[in-house]
């Protein structure tokens, strides 16, 4: 799954902080990336509250001082805040709180292969939601392209 996770990730995230200095593609590395671990066939670290919760830790403290980076490097957390909450890992006790029930990491499928043929429904609901970021930000317009392409930031209305 690509299309759900990036599309629904920028939409609401532009809906809900609707920041000039977060950096949009790293928001949508980050909703996408744990989608890697369907090809091990089983979650794994990327799947737990932990993953979001260590890599926030490490963007707070790397760029200590440096505000404008961590505004940008902020949206890989909420990325992968925004994976779980899109893939309904917050259901699996054991694994989305992990280590604190268990050892379950790499037990079972990853909640998104679990999906079936609604995987494509959810699929062609994100390519509509990356269809109205387009439209919505003006991205056909070169300069707002650019713009996103260079720095991950949409225009501001």
């Amino acid at each position: 799954m690509f299309f759900w996770f990036a599309g629904m990730a920028i939409v609401t995230v532009s809906i809900v902080f609707d920041s000039p200095s977060l950096d949009y593609r790293l928001i949508i590395v980050g909703a996408v990336l744990p989608s890697l671990e369907s090809a091990t066939g089983a979650p794994w670290f990327l799947h737990t509250l932990a993953a979001p919760v260590l890599v926030f830790g490490a963007v707070a403290l790397a760029l200590q001082g440096k505000r404008l980076a961590q505004r940008r490097w902020i949206g890989l957390p909420i990325g992968l805040f925004f994976h779980l909450v899109l893939d309904g890992t917050w259901a699996r006790t054991e694994l989305f709180w992990w280590p604190a029930f268990g050892n379950v990491l790499g037990d079972g499928s990853t909640p998104e292969a679990s999906r079936g043929w609604f995987l494509l429904v959810l699929e062609l609901i994100g390519i509509a939601a990356l269809v109205w970021v387009w439209n919505a930000n003006d991205l056909g317009e070169p300069n707002n392209r650019r713009r996103f392409l260079t720095t991950g930031h949409l225009p501001r209305s």
